[in-house]
C-alpha cells in the first residue's frame, strides 16, 4: 500500500498527507450529534458475504446501536453495488438522503468516492481499504497492515504443512491488486519464514464474485498434493471452503487428507464446520486473517460525530496497535507457538513483512 510520514495519533498510525488535519464538514455541535446519521457504500457482493462487506456493514451497525439509532434514514443504512457501476449513483442517493458520513468499501469505490467528495463538501467520506485519489479534507482513508496478518497466516500453513509431509500450500487471490498482491506477499514470506523451500502455489480468480472459478482453481490445488489454502478472495472465497468441504465430507475424523482453510477478513471458522463420513463433527478452518475493519469504522463514525473528523489523511492500523490478527482457536501447540513466536519479531521490529511482490 501508499506509505507516506508517519505520526502517531491515538494509539495508531496516521500517515499525513495532502491538505493535512482540516476537520470537514460536521463540527460537532449537540444538534449535529443528534441528527447524525452514517450510510456505507458496498463493494460488489452484499452485505452477507461473509467476508470484507459484512465485516464493514457490522461496524456501522454496532455504530448506530451504541447510538441507539434505527436502520434507515437519519440513522444508519447501507446501498448495496451490483456492479462497480453502481457506486456513484451509491453515493449519490446517500448524498440525496442527507446521510452525515458516507463510507466506500475497497479500492473499487475509490473514484466515485472521491468524485461525491469533491462535489460535496460538507459530507464527510470514509474509504476503507485504499488511499484515496486525492486528498480533500472530507476524506479520511483506512488501510490495514493486511501483510501482517497473512505472514502470520503464511507461518502457520507451512507448520501444518511440514507436520503433514506437505512440500507446498496454496494461495487463491480475488483480482491481482495492490491490495491483493500484499495478502500475497506476507503469506508467502511467513511461508518462507518456516521453510524456505516450501511451494507456494499461488493463483488469482481475477473476480471476487466468480465463485464456480475460485472453486475450480482450489479443486486443483488440494488435488496436487497441497492440504492447506489461504483465499483472499472475497465471495469468491466462499467457494474455497465448499471445494474442502467437498473433499472432507467424504473422509473419517482424523484423516491426515483433511483439507484445511485459511479465511480472510474477518473470523471464517463457522465456515468450515463439517460433518465427517462417520458421523463426527469437525472444523477445517485453520485460521483467518482478520482486519478490524468495524471497529476502526466505529471509531472514525464517532469522530466524525464529535467534529474531529481526520479528513485529508490516512490512518493505518497493524498488528502492534490490534488492527489486524490471526485466530488461533484451531491451531495446535506447536503451530500456535510458531504464530507467537512471529507476532512477536513483528511487533518488535526483527521482522519487516514485505507488502509488495519483488
Amino acid at each position: 500500500m501508499v506509505s507516506r510520514r508517519n505520526l502517531i495519533i491515538g494509539g495508531v498510525v496516521v500517515v499525513a498527507v495532502g491538505i493535512g488535519a482540516a476537520v470537514a464538514g460536521n463540527n460537532g455541535s449537540d444538534s449535529n450529534k443528534k441528527n447524525f446519521s452514517v450510510a456505507m457504500v458496498t463493494d460488489v457482493g452484499g452485505v452477507d458475504d461473509k467476508s470484507f462487506n459484512e465485516s464493514a456493514w457490522n461496524g456501522v451497525k454496532a455504530w448506530g446501536k451504541s447510538h441507539d439509532l434505527k436502520k434507515g434514514a437519519n440513522g444508519y443504512d447501507y446501498f448495496a453495488s451490483k456492479t462497480n457501476a453502481d457506486f456513484a449513483t451509491n453515493f449519490q442517493q446517500g448524498v440525496s438522503a442527507k446521510y452525515s458520513m458516507l463510507i466506500g468499501v475497497g479500492y473499487a469505490t475509490n473514484d466515485a468516492l472521491v468524485a461525491s467528495a469533491k462535489q460535496n463538501p460538507k459530507t464527510d467520506y470514509v474509504l476503507v481499504d485504499d488511499v484515496a485519489s486525492k486528498q480533500y479534507k472530507n476524506i479520511a482513508s483506512l488501510t490495514f497492515k493486511q501483510q501482517e496478518a497473512s505472514y502470520l497466516a503464511g507461518v502457520a500453513a507451512a507448520t501444518k504443512a511440514k507436520e503433514l509431509g506437505d512440500s507446498k500450500v496454496g494461495f487463491i487471490g480475488g483480482m491481482n491488486s495492490a491490495v491483493i498482491q500484499s495478502f500475497e506477499a506476507g503469506y508467502i514470506a511467513g511461508v518462507k519464514s518456516v521453510d524456505p523451500n516450501m511451494k507456494v502455489d499461488a493463483q488469482f480468480a481475477e473476480s471476487f464474485t466468480d465463485t464456480a472459478k475460485a472453486k475450480t482453481i482450489a479443486s486443483a490445488i488440494y488435488t496436487s498434493g497441497a492440504h492447506v489454502i489461504f483465499q483472499a478472495a472475497g465471495p469468491a472465497g466462499n467457494a474455497v471452503f465448499t471445494a474442502a468441504k467437498d473433499i472432507n465430507t467424504g473422509l473419517n475424523a482424523g484423516s491426515k487428507d483433511k483439507a484445511w482453510v485459511i479465511g480472510v477478513d474477518m473470523d471464517q471458522n463457522d465456515q468450515g464446520n463439517y460433518k465427517t463420513k462417520d458421523g463426527k463433527s469437525d472444523n477445517f478452518t485453520l485460521t483467518s486473517a482478520i482486519k478490524e475493519i468495524a471497529s476502526s469504522i466505529e471509531k472514525v463514525a464517532n469522530q466524525s460525530m464529535d467534529g474531529k473528523f481526520p479528513g485529508g489523511k490516512t490512518t493505518t492500523y497493524g498488528l502492534k496497535d490490534g488492527g489486524v490478527a490471526i485466530t488461533k482457536k484451531n491451531l495446535d501447540a506447536e503451530e500456535k507457538s510458531a504464530v507467537e513466536k512471529a507476532e512477536k519479531a513483528i511487533k518488535s521490529g526483527d521482522v519487516t513483512v514485505p507488502s509488495t511482490m519483488k
